[in-house]
């Protein structure tokens, strides 16, 4: 049953990671619709740019300038924390200030690759990830247990399993005995690893506790705008395209505008779930005005259509007005290239999500705004540097 068309009330709703790549155009998808938002972020994300030597194609602005914007814009307010979620103090602190009904988790290190650099970053993510999420569950339970956690998952949770993937459980039958489980995992990263483990934390504060949640398993975002960060350059969130942080069609898009081959590593045939940035932030929107019940661990698989990495290039060599040459690199992950996969995402879809699909159109606007900021290109960020082989190596004592 579709419940778009039900005016919904003003709801108080936490942002977590609110000035990331997704963080920030959610917030302001959720303010626009008329709900009192607060954002909280330690700004790492930024401080991983530093680290590597990159930076965002689209120049972003510091929270408090886009917040201010926005509000001059507007009219709306947009409360902001800044903490960081491993602190137990000030998470507590913050929902028990903010009171929000419904929060919305983004806030952790998301990239496959930046987890598999190293020891020191492995275990740095899943640190951040898994202890962050725990005080989360914790100051939910203890603040309201009526709030409801809507978490960004990933689709990577489950790999590329041989059979179909259902939205989260599984209805097994062993010697004559049925039951309904968890959807086995197989990831392929230690990040991905690190949502295995809050999506089996929820799960069990859910079971024990009684608490609401919703894990929204996600593909991968293409796109850059918005409505909302239309609006204004100053409220433009990222467009990461470097090897690390980069999404591959974000890679692509570059590589085409600058005229070089497009860098498909393997033979391309690795299948994942593709979303569009608007989308993503409809479906959190979805989520929270339709909250799962006290005690459900509710899961949803926000993608709207699966494609190859070659397709993605053909996609991209297609909508290009120039000629575009693919070069297949040597994969730099260890993972299956040639696989099955299909996937069950209908439960957004029945709340009311009406899907973008990836075309020729959406496309072209990703290619104007690289024309835009091609002089910020550094080409150095686009070639692999992490390889999944290096803890075989001897390269992880740092």
């Amino acid at each position: 049953m579709s419940h778009s068309s039900q005016k919904v009330r003003s709801m108080r709703i936490l942002v977590l990671g609110g000035d990331g790549y997704l963080g920030w155009p959610t917030a302001l998808h959720l303010s626009q619709c008329g709900h009192e938002v607060a954002v909280a972020d330690n700004f790492v994300r930024r401080q991983y740019d530093f680290e590597l030597g990159v930076e965002s194609l689209v120049p972003i602005e510091s929270l408090h300038t886009r917040i201010a914007t926005w509000h001059r814009l507007t009219g709306k307010t947009i409360q902001s924390y800044i903490g960081d979620l491993t602190e137990a103090d000030f998470t507590y602190d913050m929902i028990r200030d903010f009171r929000p009904e419904a929060v919305v988790h983004f806030a952790e290190q998301r990239a496959a690759p930046y987890s598999m650099i190293d020891r020191k970053h492995a275990v740095y993510t899943q640190v951040n990830n898994v202890a962050g999420t725990l005080n989360v569950l914790y100051a939910i339970a203890e603040t309201d247990p009526d709030i409801h956690l809507v978490k960004l998952g990933t689709m990577g949770e489950y790999g590329t399993p041989n059979i179909d993937i259902e939205e989260g459980w599984l209805e097994v039958e062993h010697k004559g005995r049925k039951d309904r489980v968890l959807y086995p995992k197989r990831p392929g990263s230690f990040y991905h690893l690190s949502k295995v483990h809050d999506s089996h934390n929820m799960e069990f504060a859910c079971r024990i506790w009684g608490l609401r949640a919703t894990d929204l398993n996600q593909g991968v975002v293409y796109g850059q705008q918005t409505p909302e960060t239309s609006l204004d350059d100053r409220l433009a969130t990222r467009f990461d395209y470097d090897a690390v942080f980069g999404t591959v069609l974000n890679r692509f898009v570059v590589q085409a505008v600058l005229g070089h081959p497009l860098t498909v590593y393997g033979t391309g045939g690795q299948t994942r779930g593709i979303i569009d940035i608007r989308d993503t932030v409809r479906c959190v929107q979805l989520a929270c005005e339709n909250p799962a019940e006290r005690g459900e661990f509710r899961v949803f698989n926000q993608m709207t259509e699966s494609l190859s990495v070659a397709q993605i290039a053909e996609t991209v060599a297609r909508s290009f007005p120039d000629e575009v040459v693919v070069d297949n690199l040597t994969n730099p992950r260890v993972e299956k290239e040639e696989h099955y996969y299909n996937v069950v995402h209908s439960g957004l879809v029945e709340l009311g999500l009406e899907p973008h699909l990836l075309s020729d159109t959406l496309i072209t606007s990703l290619f104007d705004v690289t024309k835009r900021y091609a002089d910020r290109v550094d080409l150095d960020a686009m070639r692999p540097r992490v390889d999944w082989r290096g803890a075989l190596k001897g390269e992880t004592r740092r």
